[in-house]
Order: structure tokens, then sequence, then C-alpha cells
């Protein structure tokens, strides 16, 4: 091939000097993350570059200019194919304000299988209570939750002084805890193909449906509401998504036909499944402190309409958060 070696260079130095740039600035910060135009670019320079350095091998008359080329390609390269790990940066705002809630709707449907699994536990633990009252022994078997709810409530709204005066922190973290721990063992049944995880979606739905139907049908609308909304507003959504992190398991597991080795599929959904239980933790921690300091407390001490429109805003918040956050570039 005969080439005039000074307009060759003349003419590509420039697209050697940007891509020198770009390897230098992924060279200096692991942490640095490209867009998809300047992903684009940076290809392009790099095929450039190694077809420019094909046609002038076999100038032998010009090794500087050979090595050079060979050396900012082969970085190039390394930049490419690079398999280091990711440069840790701890941004946990940005991480909780566009990375989680990023992640909850790429799994979606997970979520809403999740949701339908628990909604399906509440029509039936409804219809149990409703149809059979006696069924409440089995159905409910708490102390608290087995007698009749208009004697709880008046006793309830008769209790005087701050019921949980000096022991609020201590049970907002019992409450943390168990929650918690229900959460990640409703991720982990995920391992059982999902059974697991349905199974226990379905039995919460279960409990929570026989309670508020036992409590409406003793007149105690009001007061099941405002006990429940402010601090499920948020709880059951996070149990929700802990059981959509259960079936994306799950999901990775059965592999639907994916031509995907099973380890590679694992690895696909890892970062995610640890960023939903994290992004589960903080909504548990939320409702936890507002159990204790809030929704334990009932009239006098504060009306239930006030208690029942807090836990409303909390639903829409939260909803309005977990659909439209992290949508901008």
């Amino acid at each position: 091939m005969i080439i005039d070696l000074p307009k060759f260079v003349s003419e590509e130095q420039r697209y050697w000097t940007e891509l020198e740039s770009v390897v230098r600035r992924l060279e200096g910060d692991p942490g640095y993350r490209m867009g998809l135009e300047e992903v684009k670019r940076f290809h392009y320079l790099y095929q450039r570059t190694s077809a420019d350095l094909a046609r002038i091998a076999t100038f032998s008359s010009e090794p500087e200019i050979r090595r050079y080329l060979e050396s900012l390609v082969a970085r190039a390269y390394g930049e490419v194919h690079e398999t280091r790990g990711r440069a840790f940066r701890l941004a946990p705002l940005h991480w909780f304000l566009r990375v989680f809630p990023r992640t909850f709707r790429r799994h979606s449907a997970a979520f809403y299988v999740s949701l339908a699994a628990t909604l399906a536990g509440c029509m039936f633990g409804g219809l149990a209570i409703l149809l059979d009252p006696d069924a409440k022994a089995v159905i409910m078997p708490l102390p608290g939750l087995a007698g009749d709810p208009a004697k709880r409530v008046e006793e309830e709204e008769k209790a005087v002084g701050d019921r949980l005066g000096g022991v609020k922190s201590t049970f907002s973290a019992a409450l943390m805890t168990h929650n918690l721990r229900v959460s990640i063992l409703v991720m982990a049944l995920g391992l059982s193909w999902g059974i697991g995880t349905v199974i226990l979606l379905f039995y919460n739905g279960v409990i929570l449906g026989a309670v508020t139907v036992d409590y409406v049908l003793a007149k105690q609308t009001a007061f099941v509401a405002g006990w429940l909304m402010p601090h499920g507003a948020i709880e059951i959504p996070a149990i929700l998504i802990a059981g959509q992190a259960g079936l994306v398991l799950a999901g990775a597991l059965i592999g639907w036909g994916a031509p995907v080795s099973l380890k590679m599929r694992l690895r696909r959904i890892a970062d995610d499944l640890l960023t939903l239980i994290l992004g589960v933790a903080i909504l548990l921690a939320w409702a936890g402190l507002v159990e204790s300091f809030l929704s334990q407390y009932h009239e006098p001490i504060v009306p239930y309409p006030a208690k029942i429109a807090f836990g409303a805003v909390e639903l829409v918040l939260l909803a309005l958060f977990l659909a439209k956050s992290g949508r901008s570039k």
C-alpha cells in the first residue's frame, strides 16, 4: 500500500490525540462513566486508530509513530475490554433517589405479581371472616387480635398517658428488625422458584384482610384505618417490593428458556436484588418510626382522620417516587 505519509499523519493525528485524551481520562478516573454518544465516539476513534496502525505498520522508516499507535491502541483496547471492578463512590442520596426507583420500575412485572398474590390473600382472609367468624382463631392466632375488636378499641381509647413512654425507640427498633427479617425471608424464598415467596405473600394478605374485615364488621372502620394507614402505607409496599425481589430471583433461577447460563443470570440480577432489599430496609425503618410514634396513639390523643390523611399522603408520595424519580438524565 502506498500512502503519502506526511499527509496521512497530518490528517489522522487529531483523531489519535482525541483518543489519547479519552483513554487518559478513563485511566485516571476508573469511576468515570461515559454517556451513549461518548461511547459511540470512543468506539469510532478506537476503530479508526486501529485501522491507521494497520496502514502504517508497513513503514519501517517510521518506528516511533508505529510504537506510539501500538501503545495507544493497546491502551484503548484495555479500556474497551476492561474487567476491573467498578470504583466505589459513596453517593447514598443519588442511589436512593435514582437507582432504587429505576431498579423498581425495571422489574415492575414482578411487583405486580407480588401485589396480586397479596391481594388474593386479602380477599381470602376477608371472605373467611365474613362467612365464618369462628375462623378467626385459625386465621389470626395472635392473642392481641383474638378478642372482640370493639372492646379493644374501647380499651385503647380509654388509655391514659403515654403508653409507650420511655420505650418508643426500643419498640420501633424491634419493629424494624422483625419486618426486615420477614422481608429478607420473602426475598430468599425466591430460591424455591418463587413458590415460597408467593405463599408467604398470600399468607400476609390473609392476615391483613382478616384483621380489616373483623374490625369493619365490628363497626370500627375508622380505628383500623387510623391504626394501619400511617405505617402500613409504607410497610406493606416495602413487603411487596421484597416479594418483587424474590420473584426476580426466581425468574433468574428458572431462566424461561433464555440461552444464558444460570451463573450469568444470577450475576445480572445481583445488583438489582441488593438495591431492592436495601430500599426495603430504608422504607421499613421509616415505617417502624411512624408505627412507634404515631400509629399506636388513638383518639382522643390523635384524631383518626389526621392519621388516615397522613397515611394517604405517604402512599401517594411513595407511588410518585417509585413511578417518577430518576427518570431524567
